[in-house]
């Protein structure tokens, strides 16, 4: 599909309730149910939008957060990740956590996406080390 105004307005529309509906679907999961919402094999009918048109649409869907405040690079992340790629985009979704944070009473992670290897939705902070990468291709993501 071309991309066009009835295109851009049902990929808003999805995004939108995507990411008020997120809250609640992912809720206190297990990390394993939460990377189902970041598929790595996903139709692609936003097929057509730029990349820098998504990363914008997210990043201005998520900024007021009301719910997932103490988790939001996870909720920009997630969604960042599941646009691009139903768009077609072959984007990776990194974790980290702050080293200094290992022996604190609560981890400190913080997660982020790549396309083409550098970051388009968050970024890594200073001292994060990074220790998972979800990709659709598996030899890319052990080459972290």
């Amino acid at each position: 599909m071309a991309d066009g105004p009835f295109l851009r307005a049902l990929f808003r529309t999805h995004l939108w309730f995507s990411a008020r509906l997120m809250p609640v679907l992912i809720g206190q999961r297990d990390f394993e149910t939460v990377l189902k919402w970041a598929p790595l094999n996903a139709p692609t009918p936003y097929r057509g939008l730029p990349s820098a048109y998504i990363v914008t649409r997210v990043n201005r869907t998520v900024r007021h957060p009301w719910l997932m405040r103490d988790r939001r690079c996870l909720r920009e992340g997630l969604l960042g990740f599941r646009f691009l790629r139903m768009a077609g985009f072959d984007p990776e979704l990194r974790f980290g956590v702050d080293a200094k944070s290992m022996h604190a009473p609560r981890l400190s992670a913080h997660c982020w996406v790549c396309l083409d290897g550098r970051s388009v939705v968050s970024d890594s902070l200073p001292g994060m080390v990074e220790i998972y990468r979800h990709h659709a291709d598996a030899a890319k993501a052990r080459a972290a």
